[in-house]
């Protein structure tokens, strides 16, 4: 027995060692900053402050600002999400036929993984400005220019750069789940008589589920991050319709506003958890249904 235990502690051992440094990292950087975020949204000020509950909470959700911010996010989150996820999925299958120039596809969609985001912005100005290469080509049409990121249409400019900067992400994620998939399944299929929708629902789907209950996941997480590209694109105050959760809480600690930045905080956190753990308990309840 002695012998047996001394390579699992030098296994346990090894293992801590190398994840150690990772873990001081996620203590230090995450895990310290975030309880310390949580305590100060209890509290009125972070020097000498005192405890008040939920009242920041309470002054948060009256904010009219925070309000529109949070309608935001969440709308974005529910418009850009799906259309991400159903455009990365449907070009992958794409991209696994036999095609022309596939390999040139793959990496013109990888590029803006790789893209800083400054030069994305850049390029995307040069696009819906005003005098922009957009609105003169329709100029050159006889129609009116459009003020894309000063109105409504504002959302979907976001929206369309959101999604072309994460395609290719997702796209890869996605063949790799699709090389996972027997080949000679959906040949079986097929030769059964299966047309390309049945042999999808059947075969493909089941298939790609952890795969896209990692998609969804991050993409999530992802428009809840999409306030580099419209602050480089539109500034601090953009129009109302693309202000979202991270303008808020942006403004606020430059207006060093502890209390409403915190408490923001927190709820964003916990929005984005709730949304993990309901997208975990159907991707389950899934699983379970197939097996």
């Amino acid at each position: 027995m002695p012998l047996l235990r001394k390579p699992k502690l030098r296994e346990r051992a090894a293992a801590l060692a190398f994840l150690g440094p990772s873990l001081v990292g996620f203590l230090l950087f995450y895990l310290i900053p975030f309880g310390a975020v949580v305590y100060y949204s209890f509290i009125d000020t972070p020097v000498q402050g005192r405890f008040v509950g939920l009242d920041n909470y309470k002054l948060l959700w009256e904010s009219a600002s925070f309000r529109k911010a949070f309608g935001n996010s969440l709308a974005f989150a529910g418009v850009s999400v799906p259309i991400l996820f159903a455009f990365s999925l449907a070009l992958a299958m794409l991209l696994t036929e036999a095609m022309p120039l596939r390999r040139t596809f793959r990496t013109l969609f990888l590029l803006p993984l790789v893209v800083p985001v400054a030069s994305i912005a850049l390029v995307w100005q040069a696009l819906f400005h005003w005098n922009g290469a957009i609105n003169s080509l329709f100029a050159s049409w006889g129609a009116q220019p459009i003020d894309w990121m000063n109105s409504r249409w504002s959302f979907a400019v976001m929206v369309v750069v959101y999604i072309w900067k994460n395609i290719g992400y997702n796209m890869v994620l996605f063949l790799a789940g699709l090389a996972n998939i027997p080949v000679e399944q959906r040949e079986a299929a097929s030769i059964d008589g299966a047309g390309p929708w049945r042999r999808f629902l059947a075969i493909t789907w089941p298939g790609l589920a952890p795969v896209s209950f990692f998609v969804i996941v991050m993409s999530v997480v992802g428009s809840f991050k999409v306030f580099r590209e419209t602050y480089l694109v539109a500034g601090a105050y953009p129009n109302d319709a693309i202000y979202t959760l991270q303008h808020f809480m942006n403004n606020n600690f430059q207006n060093l506003d502890y209390s409403k930045l915190t408490s923001a905080a927190v709820l964003l956190a916990i929005v984005i958890g709730a949304a993990v753990f309901f997208l975990y308990r159907a991707e389950s309840r899934a699983r379970e249904a197939t097996e």
